[in-house]
């Protein structure tokens, strides 16, 4: 199967670069300059180019607080350049899996949240991304919405990289404790996804299209997340460095988040039976990865 991911530097985009050949899957990375998001036509001629099995439409504009001050460039890339490959994908008669977030939701409802519950994004980031949601959708029947949150790995830049690197030199670090959500390895992700795709690709069921939930197993709040980061890191090097619980009106930022990120992940495993290893356990692998590589960076 031939896949193609949106996107050349993205977290998704080099896990999937990594699992494919495993999964006996050609993944063939387009960004600029062959594939602008911001040029329709761009992207229409580079998928053609690359004749597909799938699409992956990984890239996006991902600088939540950022996006408070560039509205404009979160819409045009989130937005328009997502229904760009969805439309891509429709000429071409291939599914397209498009990713998403848990920022599309309020944050406000007690308990995870459900494909079916109402959204209502409290950020730009958030509100470009269920727009990019909706392009997709109107564009081809042939797709797979997959919503994911709090997304780490071993590359590029995310939390859990970033903890190791300030741990590094600090003892003690200030996280927040009041949003509760799932940490989702973007490794895991990229095993779903391929197994999403061969799905798609082989079978019509409308039951296998739509709107889906995949994050890692389990629940738990940032500064739990920087707690099983710095017990990795005790366990292999000795290193202690204690977390210090704060609140989000401790720790203001450009753009809100919910206070509530769980997804419930019920209905892809329903679907397809893809169930994702509980984030701890993900969290430490990781980890264990990046202390053998060396320090962090």
């Amino acid at each position: 199967m031939r896949l193609i991911v949106t996107g050349k530097q993205g977290q998704v985009v080099s896990s999937l670069l990594e699992r494919g050949p495993a999964a006996s899957v050609e993944v063939i990375a387009l960004g600029r300059p062959e594939l602008d998001l911001a040029d329709a036509a761009s992207v229409r001629s580079a998928i053609a180019a690359a004749a597909p099995d799938a699409i992956v439409s990984a890239a996006a504009y991902t600088a939540v607080d950022k996006a408070e001050c560039e509205p404009d460039l979160a819409f045009a890339v989130n937005e328009t350049g997502a229904g760009a490959v969805a439309e891509a994908a429709g000429a071409l008669g291939v599914p397209v899996i498009h990713l998403s977030t848990d920022y599309v939701f309020a944050g406000d409802k007690a308990d995870p949240y459900v494909e079916t519950d109402p959204t209502g994004p409290v950020s730009v980031y958030g509100a470009s991304k269920l727009a990019g949601e909706k392009k997709v959708a109107a564009a081809t029947d042939n797709h797979a919405i997959l919503r994911t949150a709090w997304v780490y790995s071993p590359f590029g830049a995310n939390f859990l990289k970033t903890m190791l690197r300030l741990g590094e030199s600090r003892d003690v670090l200030r996280v927040v404790a009041d949003q509760r959500g799932t940490p989702t390895s973007a490794l895991d992700i990229a095993d779903a996804v391929i197994a999403v795709a061969r799905r798609l690709k082989a079978d019509p069921d409308p039951a296998l299209r739509g709107v889906f939930h995949l994050t890692g197993g389990g629940e738990g709040t940032w500064a739990d997340f920087a707690d099983a980061i710095f017990g990795g890191l005790k366990e292999k090097t000795g290193r202690e460095v204690k977390v210090e619980r704060i609140t989000t009106a401790d720790y203001p930022t450009p753009a809100r988040r919910p206070a509530n990120s769980r997804l419930s992940t019920k209905k892809l495993q329903s679907s397809y039976g893809i169930v994702l290893a509980d984030w701890d356990a993900s969290t430490r692998g990781v980890v264990d990865r990046l202390l053998a590589a060396g320090p962090a960076t």
